[in-house]
């Protein structure tokens, strides 16, 4: 039995733009694929070139797409009865990547897909994400932390974008 300690660093940025708008601009440039064809798909490829062409046909311009979409606004809604707050999940990612981390550190698949939340405040639209880097930090794989910060700066690339 072991335990390790994470810190994980949080990356934010906060839009002025309203919830709809944010939202519209980051899903334009991720993939949306039909999630029972896509794991249809990649069960039937043959070879790992036909897994890469499935996954290729399934992402975004931004080299990720949408695994799941929790609109946790809307259950807070119901409670309160107000029109307020929005927050939603998205678990994006992209399997060829998770693989090479995955390779070097079989944990990374604890962490991928990744989270991206966006939430209302009264000081605008808030987009954060945990970075993939201090997930995999501890584990002290060069390879596999190369492959996190480039996701990272991938993700955080779309935030900015969005905003």
């Amino acid at each position: 039995m072991s335990t390790i300690q994470i810190t994980v660093q949080r990356f934010s940025v906060v839009s002025r733009n309203p919830f709809e708008s944010v939202v519209a601009k980051l899903s334009v440039s991720i993939g949306h694929p039909d999630m029972r064809v896509f794991s249809k798909d990649v069960t039937g490829a043959k070879t790992f070139a036909e897994l890469e062409q499935v996954i290729h046909k399934a992402i975004g311009s931004s080299g990720l797409m949408e695994f799941a979409r929790f609109n946790i606004g809307e259950i807070l809604r119901k409670e309160s009865g107000a029109e307020t707050p929005r927050i939603l999940r998205l678990v994006v990612g992209n399997p060829l990547i998770m693989k090479q981390m995955a390779v070097h550190v079989p944990d990374a698949a604890s962490y991928a897909p990744v989270t991206i939340l966006i939430d209302e405040r009264p000081d605008g639209v808030h987009l954060s994400y945990d970075r993939m880097a201090s997930y995999l930090a501890p584990y002290g794989n060069a390879e596999a932390l190369k492959v996190a910060q480039d996701l990272d700066s991938k993700i955080e690339a779309l935030l900015l974008a969005s905003v």
